[in-house]
């Protein structure tokens, strides 16, 4: 970068303006009915495309009134409990990828051969691992995911075909080859910027998603069953969440510009990484940290109860306001993601000795809800997201704190495949929403008299 006074300088009045003049008056928003983010007044996303991919129910309807009630979602018209109670093999995730995919769940022979497709497109192109992870190690896995899906572009004989059966063919390879370049990626930045032995894994056909990010990023590459079902049940959870939320969103506008698989996946990506998306169960790990400095006793609950107050006056942790975890955009009485994962971690929890962890998060929970529904106005219930649990889940699981959001994407790259293909089958319009402009038509001003 350019660094010099004139730069220093610039930037500085920059910085100036847009503190002075660079914030639009917020009565505006209303006197224009401009539905920031997206969302009515009352928090409800605008209705902007149609899905078959996915459902969330939050409210039930009585006499014409929602009343809130226990979430529920949906993939392809099944319940998100009923795929997890009858997976019919031992591991969930590929069956789900297919499920979303295709728009039905397979037979057994089906997932069997999906299975070895999937296996035989895990492994990367001859010397990419070399060439392309290793040569420029990021301390953000997620940066190397973004640049590593846009440098599979130049590996694939006709990148911009835009079939469905080549499409397809592009989603299953990025599908298999995720948690590879993740966990090289990490690998690459432990022995870079960590100092520690390098250890490259090779995938295993074999293996399921699950199995083989664990054996990646282990050196011993062993695991416990119940580790790898765990971790498998958070991938099946993190898989899809309908075509609103910011990431599937980007998936749908970016395809309909008629771009490429590759920039397509690695604008998610970029959506996913931020922490108000994909980052948020980095945030929670974060605040449990800052919680265990700042709480001696965690069976206190007028200790606990101080500390969390303290986040909501904005006075504790990173000073936003939030206890992270808590509370859902369309999910009012619980998040049945949350309510599924939180079983296994209790599971896990009991196999790893860590109860009394568990239980904190248990007690933070209950008097989080209870403290945001008495100091904020909110419009529906509050309950744990799905990110309240998967940090510690994560952590449980020695996965390092680096790979919590790739995690997250390693999943999801399955529901976006299934939105960008939906998305160009229904041949829709180009995405376009509107913008108001708010600002002042101003004559042109010869330089010489120009002062700013």
């Amino acid at each position: 970068m350019i660094k010099n006074e004139y730069f220093n300088k610039l930037v500085d009045k920059y910085v100036q303006f847009c503190a002075d003049s660079g914030k639009i008056d917020q009565n505006l928003y209303i006197e224009f009915d401009v539905k920031k983010g997206l969302r009515d007044v009352n928090g409800k996303g605008v209705l902007t495309g149609l899905t078959e991919i996915s459902d969330i129910v939050a409210f039930d309807t009585v006499d014409g009134r929602k009343i809130p009630a226990p979430g529920q979602l949906f993939y392809q018209g099944y319940d998100i409990n009923s795929l997890v109670k009858g997976f019919s093999s031992k591991y969930g995730f590929e069956e789900t990828t297919y499920l979303l995919l295709f728009g039905e769940l397979p037979t057994k022979t089906q997932l069997e051969e999906f299975i070895k497709v999937i296996g035989e497109f895990r492994e990367l192109p001859p010397g990419f691992n070399r060439d392309v992870i290793m040569k420029a190690p990021s301390k953000n896995i997620m940066n190397v995911l973004q640049r590593c899906v846009l440098t599979l572009y130049s590996y694939d004989d006709d990148p911009d075909n835009l079939s469905i059966r080549h499409v397809l063919e592009q989603c299953l390879g990025l599908i298999a080859r995720f948690p590879v370049i993740a966990a090289y990626g990490y690998q690459s930045y432990r022995h870079t910027y960590l100092n520690k032995s390098l250890v490259i894994h090779r995938p295993k056909e074999e293996l399921s998603t699950a199995e083989n990010i664990l054996r990646l990023l282990r050196p011993d590459g062993k695991f416990t069953e119940l580790e790898a079902k765990v971790l498998d049940i958070c991938l099946v959870l993190h898989a899809e969440h309908g075509g609103g939320n910011n990431s599937t969103f980007t998936t749908h506008v970016i395809s309909s510009t008629g771009t490429d698989t590759y920039s397509t996946v690695a604008a998610s990506l970029g959506s996913l990484k931020g922490p108000r998306h994909g980052g948020a169960n980095l945030k929670v790990q974060q605040m449990f940290d800052d919680l265990k400095k700042n709480v001696s006793d965690w069976e206190n609950e007028d200790e606990l109860s101080t500390y969390l107050e303290s986040l909501l006056d904005k006075r504790g942790f990173d000073k936003t306001g939030l206890i992270y975890g808590m509370g859902h955009a369309v999910y009012s009485e619980s998040d049945p993601r949350a309510v599924i994962l939180k079983g296994f971690a209790k599971r896990l929890a009991e196999e790893k000795g860590r109860q009394e962890e568990f239980e904190l998060y248990n007690r933070v929970e209950e008097i989080s809800a209870n403290l945001i529904a008495s100091k904020r106005k909110i419009y529906k219930a509050v309950s744990a997201n799905v990110d309240f649990y998967s940090g510690m889940v994560y952590s449980m699981l020695r996965i390092p704190i680096e790979l919590f959001t790739p995690i997250f994407a390693i999943s999801r790259i399955s529901g976006w495949s299934a939105h960008r293909i939906e998305e160009l089958v229904n041949e829709g319009k180009i995405i376009r929403p509107a913008y108001k402009y708010v600002g002042f038509h101003k004559p042109y001003i010869p330089i010489e008299e120009r002062n700013w």
